[in-house]
């Protein structure tokens, strides 16, 4: 309790300071990291005044980051004079933002601290998210690269990279993490339904991002003032023709998921594909296609029905997936995702994407995209 007054009072930029002093004075902590996750999901970057002065740690094959994988605690032993070290995953609702790294001496402390470090840690993730309203230093440690004015714009309108509720498990990500254009994510969850957009903004760089940002600010407006879902494809629609008078239009798969009965109202007005994996089978979904938004003036959009079981998995992903060719000019296609959708069926919705666009990129042979590449998987639980 001491801990968690202490960080709720702290001031924003002073987070790690304070968790460190406090972790000292009341677990005997000798030294704690506060790490957070990269945009591009492949190294853990640790929080410090100055920034990337303290070298990265990989997500792969480190304590830390297998504490991050798994989104348990681990602790690593031998490290002399009887010390353990303590790694603890930070998240907030399913979006996994980071490792807190605490050094303890060993033996039977560590093991009665470790429950209370990990609600602490919890804590402190809530704190992290808070305080990046009145400070720079969270998310410029987060990225190992500079950002392109487009994908900071992007960031800045995601609503996260994971989340999870009873009903279900979400997770999300966008390549190339630093240079995306106008691929995007939005959700939103009541106490009865989930609301999910996956977007595709046409063109590059900053008009990609702009057109997106119009266009699922718009969406928003009109989720928010309590409008169905077609009439919210219909009014973002206007937006966007108001704005490029049908020279640019954004593909959007819009879904609002009744958590209580598993139907769904879909409206299907692009690019973006489904593919479901149920008992061990993946197939594609097709939805009756509709018009982008913004292509003409005051297109009528029409819902479908749509029912997810208990067990389910969802997978949606934009044309930078399933259209990449190989350098043979072999498109990616269902086949190679519903293979890399089943390698993938035993990771959580969180790890899924970053997995999948791992696979793409052996397909694709290079490492970095042409174009953007989103993949977002849904986990159906139901009540």
């Amino acid at each position: 309790m001491a801990v968690e007054r202490a960080l709720r009072t702290a001031a924003p930029h002073e987070l790690p300071d304070v968790v460190g002093r406090e972790l000292a004075r009341h677990y005997a902590a000798d030294s704690v990291d506060l790490l957070v996750a990269d945009y591009g999901l492949t190294v853990l970057q640790p929080v410090t005044d100055l920034t990337h002065t303290l070298p990265p740690v990989s997500v792969h094959n480190t304590p830390a980051g297998r504490a991050f994988g798994a989104q348990e605690p681990f602790v690593e032993g031998n490290l002399g004079d009887g010390q353990v070290r303590v790694h603890l995953p930070i998240s907030v609702r399913g979006d996994r933002l980071g490792v807190l790294s605490v050094t303890l001496p060993g033996g039977d402390h560590a093991r009665d601290s470790l429950t209370e470090l990990t609600e602490l840690a919890e804590v402190l993730g809530h704190e992290v998210l808070v305080a990046e309203r009145d400070t720079d230093l969270y998310l410029r440690a987060r990225r190992k690269d500079r950002l392109t004015l487009a994908a900071e714009m992007q960031w800045q309108l995601l609503p996260g990279r994971a989340c999870s509720r009873p009903e279900f498990d979400l997770g999300a990500q966008l390549e190339p993490a630093y240079a995306i254009h106008g691929d995007n994510f939005d959700w939103s969850a009541t106490a009865d339904h989930l609301t999910l957009y996956v977007s595709n903004g046409m063109g590059e760089g900053i008009e990609a991002s702009l057109l997106t940002n119009l266009a699922i600010n718009a969406l928003r407006n009109a989720r928010r003032a309590g409008i169905p879902l077609a009439d919210q494809a219909a009014l973002a629609d206007q937006a966007v023709y108001a704005h490029y008078q049908g020279g640019r239009y954004m593909s959007v798969l819009m879904f609002d998921f009744d958590l209580t009965t598993g139907r769904a109202r879909v409206v299907d007005a692009g690019s973006p594909q489904t593919l479901r994996l149920r008992d061990g089978v993946v197939e594609r979904i097709a939805f009756d296609a509709q018009l982008p938004l913004g292509m003409f003036e005051e297109t009528d959009y029409v819902e479908q029905d749509f029912r997810i079981e208990p067990g389910d998995r969802v997978v949606f992903v934009s044309d930078g997936v399933y259209a990449v060719a190989s350098p043979r000019g072999e498109a990616y296609g269902d086949a190679a995702l519903a293979r890399a959708i089943q390698h993938t069926r035993l990771l959580s919705a969180a790890e899924v994407p970053r997995a999948v666009l791992r696979e793409l990129t052996g397909h694709r042979g290079t490492p970095t995209p042409d174009d953007d590449a989103l993949v977002v998987c849904l986990d159906w639980r139901g009540r």
